[in-house]
């Protein structure tokens, strides 16, 4: 599909920025579960459509979301079945949509690639084979395994749009929402929060204690240990060694192939695009001959090509593609009017796929070996980092050994292999380490080793690696008063302030109605303050209160209605409905499409629901899905454990 380009080395570090963009597509949901190919010996979760599910593609999926923190620990349990039937799931549908007639051809699968990672196309030009598939192979998968899973996800995504398409929005139910959006209401209320009445409660000594005692289990001591880091400096190494002449000389004639630079050539171009429609196409190649003429006239090509160009990439440059192009990167055409003008000469219009070119050549070298003057200091940084790789690996190995052995002498190997020392006395799991700060993979490390065990080297920054010996640990345990006191304290305040609240608000309810639902007057008469919100709609906030979802009561209550006691995260409010606002409905016509288009997507998700547990069912019966449920439970037990 993409044999019109080839890349070198420079596109494969330029598409390699876009890593990202390709883990965030995998990781939205759970629709790319092929990510290699399965041995025969690996027990297969399940058949659809006579292809097997093997355990080692669901277990690819759940290792990446764990490399980029996707989910917490404790809930992986719980999330491997959602994987796997969302994995089934999706492969289902696609197979129904395959036998419903649906097809995907390959031009699909790229338009959808170019939509998805523009990264893989610098200047309209794709950046070759070569860089797509080492982007693919950071993420372990081939280009076929890639294409193949974008391919069932269009046939999958095809199917899910016939629920789309059935989904019927009435006008009732366009203006109910539209009223729903738009009505507001204004209210006066009285926060009774918490904090203002913690000073009006005391805790006695006698109340701390009864309330600890009470609850002595949920006061815990967590467990925590004490660190012994090691800190190696790679900066520090590399500036002990230093290759010799021989040394890269030797890694110069490794791999001289890699220093061979093809024929290239530097190229600005001008392009007016065509349409397909053979009239408009026809006023296009006239513009673009006066072009021609201009330039050949004396005319500056780059102004020109800043004004005229539609290639995005380039006419801001005045046409210049940029880096050097070798050929194999561009449509024939384009590249045989490239490779053949002399130096400093215009082309003939050039008509490729994408319209009309004005080419002209800046630069051209011929193809030649780099020599070792050339490369030689990029080779003194090869080695050097390979070098300082290798010691890296050496110390480390030595340190870990020298603990294992003796986990006391830590300041004496520390010393003799040029570490800084660091100590963490009595961290816990939440706890930052010194030197280390935030670094999930070290902290996990550490929490999983017992006394005396030395952790893997983990790498803290592109110049730092750091080992840990846990030197002690002290086991959670149930805390005693006095280590806790302050907690409990608050806790007990915090209890008797939430009752004189509730107590508060119950009088202040019984006060409005005895005066006829005088919110205002019986607040005033408890020295209670009340305030009037603006107004507000269902989706908006209210200042001081929170999301207007705690006052849901107040749009379906008439105006002069009592609210209340609403229980809130901090607080406890009672409120009177001040006023109703209307939605608007000469409005709405402005609205109308867009609220359609949403009511018709929520209704397609939902039915969607249904419809994909539909499709799954009717397959399982009819014996095209096959689940092997002694399989998936040994891999969610796997997980568990």
């Amino acid at each position: 599909m993409f044999d019109l380009f080839r890349s070198r080395a420079r596109s494969v570090r330029i598409l390699l920025g876009a890593l990202m963009v390709l883990v965030a597509l995998s990781m939205l949901t759970y629709l790319i579960p092929s990510y290699g190919t399965a041995g025969p010996g690996e027990m297969v979760v399940a058949e659809i459509g006579g292809e097997p599910l093997h355990m080692f593609d669901v277990q690819k999926i759940l290792q990446q979301q764990l490399r980029n923190r996707q989910v917490p620990e404790a809930m992986i349990p719980h999330m491997v079945p959602q994987v796997i039937e969302a994995i089934i799931t999706e492969r289902a549908l696609a197979y129904q949509a395959e036998r419903l007639g649906f097809r995907v051809t390959d031009a699909d699968v790229a338009e959808t690639i170019r939509t998805l990672i523009p990264a893989l196309y610098q200047g309209g030009r794709f950046v070759g084979t070569e860089a797509y598939a080492a982007m693919l192979a950071q993420q372990n998968v081939s280009i076929a395994e890639f294409e193949g899973d974008i391919r069932r996800q269009l046939l999958a995504t095809r199917l899910r749009d016939l629920v789309l398409h059935g989904s019927v929005v009435t006008t009732p139910e366009i203006e109910e929402e539209y009223r729903l959006r738009n009505e507001k209401v204004k209210i006066e209320y009285v926060k009774l929060d918490t904090e203002r009445f913690r000073a009006q409660v005391q805790a006695t000594p006698e109340e701390i204690e009864g309330y600890f005692t009470a609850r002595a289990t949920t006061y815990q001591i967590p467990e925590k240990r004490n660190l012994a880091i090691l800190v190696l400096d790679q900066e520090g190494l590399a500036q002990t060694v230093q290759p010799t002449d021989a040394d890269i000389e030797r890694l110069y004639n490794q791999d001289r192939d890699r220093f061979r630079v093809p024929e290239r050539v530097k190229v600005r171009h001008i392009l007016l695009k065509t349409t397909g429609d053979a009239a408009k196409d026809a006023g296009i190649q006239a513009k673009a001959e006066d072009l021609l003429k201009q330039i050949k006239g004396g005319a500056t090509f780059g102004e020109l090509a800043k004004k005229h160009s539609e290639d995005p990439g380039s006419a801001e440059r005045g046409g210049e593609l940029g880096d050097w192009v070798t050929r194999g990167q561009m449509v024939p055409e384009f590249e045989q009017a490239a490779f053949s003008l002399p130096l400093n000469q215009t082309s003939d219009l050039v008509k490729t796929q994408y319209g009309f070119h004005i080419v002209q050549v800046l630069a051209r070298e011929e193809a030649h070996m780099r020599p070792l003057a050339e490369v030689k200091a990029e080779l003194t940084t090869e080695w050097k980092n390979r070098r300082v790789a290798e010691l890296v690996e050496q110390t480390t190995d030595a340190v870990q050994a020298a603990l294992q052995k003796d986990p006391t002498a830590v300041a004496k190997v520390a010393a003799e292999h040029n570490l800084k020392l660091v100590r963490a006395e009595q961290v816990t799991v939440e706890d930052k380490l010194p030197v280390i700060g935030e670094h999930s993979a070290f902290q996990e490390t550490v929490w999983m080793m017992d006394k005396g065990e030395v952790s893997q080297p983990v790498a803290l920054t592109p110049t730092q690696v750091a080992m840990a010996l846990v030197t002690d640990v002290f086991p959670a345990r149930q805390a005693k008063l006095d280590e806790v006191r302050d907690r409990v304290r608050d806790a007990v305040l915090a209890e008797k302030a939430g009752k004189l609240i509730a107590e508060r608000a119950d009088a202040l309810v019984q006060k409005t109605a005895s005066l006829g639902g005088d919110l205002r007057k019986a607040a005033q008469s408890m020295g209670l303050e009340v305030r009037t919100s603006e107004e507000f709609g269902r989706a908006e906030a209210v200042e001081g209160l929170g999301p207007a979802s705690y006052l849901e009561e107040a749009f379906t209550k008439p105006v002069g209605s009592v609210l209340g006691p609403l229980g809130l995260p901090d607080s406890r409010v009672v409120a009177r409905v001040a006023a109703h606002s209307q939605a608007d409905m000469s409005k709405l016509a402005e609205q109308r499409d867009s609220l359609r288009q949403e009511i018709k997507q929520r209704k397609a998700r939902q039915r969607n629901s249904l419809f994909e547990a539909g499709v799954r069912q009717q397959l399982i019966r009819d014996g095209k899905v096959k689940i092997n449920e002694d399989v998936v439970n040994r891999l969610i037990a796997n997980y568990r454990g």
